[in-house]
């Protein structure tokens, strides 16, 4: 295995549990909770919440589970940050089983691997070599309340081992926290445009409320990516046959994480602290300042939002082409790409590819790829 370099394992610290910054952006620890774990959702610019048709609804809306009735597996395997040439990959195993009378039941494991590190003491002589990852399991369950509309929950256990030994005198340990998922699909009946069969989905998403996670012997702690996702998805058929259809899907998301100013007392310089994720769900809504390393800047609620929207082609629900556009602020992740994907399906067997192309040239997420497999029982 090449050896990651001790300058990227500080990004990972810097981009999770000890980073101190006034910002949305770098304040919660465990971000491997945001990525999404299938190749659906990620070849249609990271959209879902509104469609959660599958195993993969878990993550997007497991509202979405209440109007399952078949089991399925699905593994999603992706090289994590190519560009840095690493040996980091992200595993997604899910599973979703349905029982007659009660509804369809999922469970998950999500690991991100994040490589050997090299410990060295302040002289640059190596102390030895230790493993980082970051682990999350745990079960969603949805409820049919009508034919139209369900409510969804999920509860899941996470684990996040990034380093050993101390820093400053501190000792590191690794971070454990339980993440609530809250969440609700509504959907149409069928109906018609001219002779064309179609359908209007909407759907939210509260995903990984819970306790901060503590790293540290320091009382600090870093609050869950606490996220809130709403969206929409209309399809309809392109022909009176519904051999092909089209899928339009937006999301909107916001991670509900903030540091809150704390002014100085008798001329000592202003601090910040971090709120928990139960306290960030009222006071995360209005605007706030943040320096981003050469000045300050104020960054709107809409600045806060991240977008997504997506397109899937599907031709006689046995081939699929997807194509889709994600977007945030410069100041709030400033991540800017186009995804593109594509899918088979052929008896119980399913397969899923995306790729995303970055707008910024030598972004760490360019060319990422990721590949899903499906299985379907019914």
């Amino acid at each position: 295995m090449r050896k990651l370099a001790l300058s990227v394992t500080a990004l990972f610290l810097l981009a999770g549990a000890f980073q101190q910054v006034n910002a949305q952006v770098g304040v919660t620890a465990v971000p491997f909770l945001q990525i999404e774990p299938d190749s659906r959702g990620a070849g249609m610019g990271n959209t879902g919440v509104a469609l959660a048709n599958n195993a993969s609804a878990i993550f997007w809306n497991p509202a979405g589970l209440a109007f399952q009735n078949q089991n399925q597996i699905s593994i999603t395997h992706a090289n994590w940050l190519p560009a840095f040439n690493a040996d980091l990959f992200y595993d997604n195993l899910v599973g979703t089983y349905y029982i007659d009378g009660i509804g369809t039941i999922g469970g998950h494991i999500t690991f991100l691997n994040l490589g050997e590190q090299v410990r060295t003491d302040e002289t640059g002589l190596e102390l030895g070599r230790f493993n980082s990852f970051e682990l999350a399991g745990g079960l969603s369950y949805g409820f049919e309340i009508n034919r139209n509309l369900a409510v969804g929950t999920g509860l899941r256990f996470i684990y996040s081992s990034l380093a050993d030994g101390e820093v400053g005198g501190q000792k590191i340990n690794p971070g454990s926290s339980i993440g609530l998922d809250l969440a609700t699909l509504y959907k149409t009946d069928p109906f018609m445009i001219g002779d064309r069969n179609a359908s209007f989905n909407a759907g939210l998403n509260l995903s990984n409320i819970g306790p901060s996670i503590q790293y540290t012997d320091n009382p600090q702690k870093d609050p869950l990516p606490t996220v809130l996702r709403i969206g929409s998805a209309f399809t309809v058929d392109l022909d009176s046959d519904g051999l092909n259809t089209l899928t339009i899907a937006n999301d909107i998301s916001k991670v509900m994480a903030r540091n809150e100013r704390i002014s100085g007392q008798d001329g000592d310089p202003d601090t910040y602290e971090t709120m928990g994720s139960f306290e960030a769900l009222f006071k995360s809504w209005g605007s706030f300042e943040r320096f981003n390393g050469s000045e300050t800047v104020s960054l709107s609620l809409i600045d806060q939002l991240m977008f997504g929207t997506g397109l899937e082609y599907w031709y006689n629900n046995q081939f699929a082409l997807r194509t889709g556009y994600y977007h945030e602020h410069e100041e709030n992740g400033n991540r800017k790409f186009i995804t593109l994907g594509a899918g088979l399906r052929y008896n119980i067997v399913g397969v899923d590819f995306s790729y995303l192309y970055t707008l910024e040239e030598d972004h760490p997420l360019a060319n990422t790829i990721r590949l899903s497999l499906l299985l379907t029982f019914n």
